[in-house]
């Protein structure tokens, strides 16, 4: 509720603070009409403490450390809401030092993957923390890599937390299902003022902290559940995985820089080409949220999936397999049947 009227509130206040928190409209990007609050990471802060205060003392201690180690993501993806004058190089190295902060607060990190060769390397605490903050600053960017649509990271955040929740419960560890939950919660309080009007952003700030929150999820899922395969955690972020490491590998085939924005995201151009062929006489507003919904929900079927097979390491690796091909064959069919029209 406390991230609902918060967001709320940055829409009917925007005229005083517009100047400073406004998504404006040019750019490669944008799909907007008109300028925006992109500051949505703040309302969700705001619920999360809000639950931190009053929740009994050992969820209480469960979710200090990753408000704390959060911080740096959060605060450099909001600075550049404000400023958009930090660099991706800048914000990359910012939500890995969340990761890293995370092991200092909790001695957590990853120190196996179900990947022979690779886990005898992560025995080697060095090693372990150096790959837990590169994995958890990818989850970060993967999910703002895919914040185009009104509605599409939050939902997809938000199926993905309810299936790290049901495995943390099936595991007895109701702690981080709680959490997992009340994350989840603050998300959804963005999510109704966000969809379908698009009257606030996520912006970098939010975008960034709940990537952190995702991954550092399912890092403490796996360290402390030894029965849970690491590929389940992986089956649970496969979209926005797949699409970072997609978009990687298609500019560096046209040589361009990996970490500049262009407009051939699947979640664009489902919105340009698909969308606007099925419902042709609608606004753009509503091509996008609907777009965005879609695309959205493509988070509830692998955490649906993980429930089932997060014990097993053949099956998750083997639907995420299948997850990403069907990502791909999807982008290749929107992209020929855009090119037969």
């Amino acid at each position: 509720m406390i991230s609902f009227v918060s967001s709320l509130l940055i829409v009917f206040t925007s005229r005083w603070h517009g100047a400073f928190s406004f998504d404006n409209t040019n750019g490669v990007q944008k799909m907007h009409a008109q300028p925006t609050p992109r500051i949505g990471g703040l309302p969700i802060v705001f619920g999360i403490i809000a639950a931190w205060w009053t929740a009994p003392p050992d969820l209480s201690h469960k979710l200090t450390p990753w408000m704390i180690a959060g911080i740096p993501a959060f605060a450099f993806g909001l600075a550049e809401d404000f400023t958009k004058r930090i660099s991706v190089t800048q914000r990359l190295l910012a939500t890995m030092t969340s990761g890293a902060l995370g092991w200092w607060l909790t001695g957590y990190s990853l120190t196996r993957t179900d990947v022979w060769g690779l886990d005898q390397i992560l025995f080697w605490t060095p090693a372990s923390v150096l790959f837990t903050a590169f994995a958890v600053g990818g989850v970060s960017n993967a999910i703002n890599i895919i914040d185009g649509l009104n509605g599409l990271a939050s939902s997809m955040v938000f199926w993905a937390l309810l299936g790290l929740a049901g495995v943390a419960y099936s595991v007895g560890d109701t702690t981080l299902a709680q959490a997992s939950l009340i994350i989840a919660a603050c998300v959804a309080g963005f999510f109704f003022v966000n969809w379908p009007f698009g009257k606030i952003f996520l912006g970098d700030g939010g975008s960034y902290f709940l990537g952190f929150a995702l991954a550092w999820g399912c890092v403490i899922l796996i360290e402390r559940h030894q029965n849970v395969s690491a590929f389940s955690a992986l089956l649970l972020c496969i979209h926005p995985v797949t699409e970072v490491l997609f978009s990687v590998y298609r500019r560096r085939a046209r040589k361009a820089h990996p970490g500049h924005p262009d407009r051939l995201h699947l979640h664009s151009l489902f919105k340009r080409r698909v969308m606007s062929r099925l419902l042709p006489r609608q606004s753009k507003r509503i091509r996008n949220s609907l777009g965005g919904l879609i695309i959205g929900s493509m988070s509830m079927l692998p955490a649906i999936i993980t429930q089932f097979t997060y014990t097993s390491t053949a099956a998750s690796l083997m639907f995420v397999a299948i997850l990403a091909a069907i990502y791909l064959r999807a982008y290749q069919r929107i992209v020929s049947s855009s090119v037969k029209h």
